[in-house]
């Protein structure tokens, strides 16, 4: 347990010599008590040079090398990228959050909610009588050198979110002889500590302040990195485990929950974030993009998914692929333009439904007009307690996903590139439509067709009057405050899409899937036949 000691107790020889100047009771002159305050003055000098400038006095253990020193001030060198042990560096430039990274003997401490530092190379007895002197003087603990406090989550300016978030205090402390600092257990390998809190429990959030830093944050560690999470949850542990297994190569640790000591050669407490769901090259070190990441998705989720096959329907499958891969010249040369038509592959739309707020209400009368389009429609309903891993086989191998705007949409990261997202976009959310799943859907090369609703197609059109601003000018609204948009927009409103209107824009998504999928172009007719619900 790691236990704060104080020192005020001065050395045996020096002890001697202030009481042999008491007993003698002599008048010291007024220029002895000037030389003695010159004194005092000097070692306050020397003593705050110590801590403020540890190089001029040769210890490596508080400063930068001269190496070091010199590739911190290489122009456009990130903050802490060059660090010696015993320190803490803490970059607070971010607006969504701080990043602060401890070398050397990083110890946690949960009872306090404290991650320690300690510095094993003690200074001269000399430096260390004068440091202890002055920190006694200014009332300072003698043991601690540094402090730093972080509330490792990527909500960095939402103070009303961030107040819930726990606080850590990361501290550097000298390891003097004789305190008891226990290790239960050791690691060989660095320490990532973030908080779940937050908005936990909501998946767009999930993966945007949370899984989606991580793997910014720890994925060059090669997976050789320890999660230390703070709000620790099982049911994200379970959730997230196909991925977190891909980041790190060993168990996730609960920091309010295991009371123990656990010991790091370094941490990262907090975690990167660069804008909504999205990785820019830029800010990584091997220039990963939104792509990579979802190629890590592929490597976590593939392996389930093919686990997932039964025995008996794979057997199928290859007996299948065997046979078609065998010559049937025969048969090819009997097969007419009928047997074309029926031998095409149809199109896989999923449609994902919503209860409650922005719920689709005439949902069935697109599944029927999709049907009647030439789509193979599947319609999901996912919640929180959906497997990851199945909703990644539904959309990896589908080839159009429609949705209404809310978290659901967010897992267009399953999508293959080169898939088409329809997302429909309530009144009022023309922004927070574009900025979540607009833009990333194209940087992850999907095709993204955003479906702005009328308001005569909102819930919203039957509570206002015909010429209020919430259906005539929704941003001056929205300009209000998020509180505006949350209660009127995204609290309030269902959606029944005019069907004709939405046709056109299905039709575009039916007629690029069937091409991208059997490299022709589709005679589609549904424009003429179709009849609205």
């Amino acid at each position: 347990m790691v236990q704060r000691q104080r020192f005020h107790r001065w050395r045996e020889g020096e002890a001697h010599i202030f009481d042999d100047e008491e007993s003698r009771g002599r008048k010291k002159p007024k220029l002895f008590y000037l030389l003695l305050l010159l004194l005092l003055l000097l070692l306050s000098f020397l003593s705050c040079s110590f801590v403020v400038v540890p190089e001029l006095f040769g210890s490596d253990s508080f400063g930068v090398d001269s190496e070091g020193a010199g590739e911190n001030h290489v122009a456009n060198a990130p903050p802490c990228s060059s660090m010696s042990n015993g320190t803490i560096c803490c970059d607070r430039s971010g607006f969504r959050s701080d990043v602060c990274i401890m070398k050397g003997d990083v110890r946690t401490h949960s009872p306090s909610y404290s991650v320690f530092l300690y510095l094993s190379k003690q200074p001269s007895r000399f430096v260390d009588f004068i440091s202890s002197v002055h920190r006694a003087a200014q009332g300072h603990d003698d043991q601690e050198l540094q402090r730093e406090k972080i509330r490792p989550y990527t909500r960095k300016w939402e103070n009303t979110i961030m107040d819930k978030i726990d606080e850590l205090d990361l501290i550097v402390k000298k390891d003097t002889m004789g305190a008891d600092h226990r290790c239960d257990v050791w690691h060989s390998v660095p320490a990532l500590l973030f908080s779940t809190g937050g908005y936990t429990g909501n998946l767009y959030h999930e993966f945007n302040d949370g899984i989606l830093p991580l793997y910014i944050t720890s994925q060059h560690f090669k997976k050789e990195v320890v999660f230390v999470i703070l709000a620790y949850h099982n049911w994200w542990i379970m959730k997230y485990e196909n991925i977190l297994s891909h980041l790190s190569n060993y168990p996730p640790i609960d920091f309010s929950g295991d009371k123990r000591t656990h010991c790091f050669p370094e941490a990262i407490v907090g975690l990167k974030i660069h804008d909504d769901l999205i990785v820019d090259p830029s800010l990584m070190k091997g220039n990963e993009s939104i792509l990579d990441f979802r190629h890590f998705l592929d490597r976590a989720y593939q392996p389930r998914r093919n686990g997932s096959i039964p025995d008996k329907k794979r057997g199928i499958q290859l007996k299948l692929n065997q046979a078609a891969s065998v010559p049937a010249l025969r048969q090819s040369m009997t097969i007419n333009k009928d047997d074309q038509k029926h031998r095409v592959k149809k199109p896989k739309l999923i449609i994902l439904s919503r209860s409650g707020s922005r719920a689709l209400v005439n949902e069935d009368c697109l599944v029927k007009m999709a049907e009647e389009m030439g789509f193979i429609v599947e319609v999901s309903r996912p919640d929180r307690t959906t497997e990851l891993a199945k909703m990644y086989s539904l959309l990896n191998e589908s080839e159009v996903m429609v949705g209404v705007h809310g978290a659901a949409l967010t897992h267009l990261l399953f999508l293959k590139p080169g898939s088409v997202l329809i997302q429909v976009i309530p009144l009022g959310t023309d922004s927070p439509a574009e900025t979540c799943y607009g833009k990333p859907a194209r940087e992850l090369g999907c095709e993204y067709i955003g479906y702005k609703i009328l308001p005569r197609e909102s819930s919203l059109y039957s509570e206002y009057d015909r010429g209020d601003p919430v259906l005539t000018n929704p941003k001056s609204v929205t300009k209000k405050g998020w509180q505006y948009t949350k209660e009127i927009y995204l609290d309030r409103q269902n959606v029944s899409l005019d069907m004709r209107r939405f046709h056109r824009r299905l039709l575009q998504a039916y007629d690029y899937s069937f091409a991208k999928i059997n490299g022709q172009v589709s005679y589609n007719q549904t424009t003429k036949l179709f009849k609205p619900c």
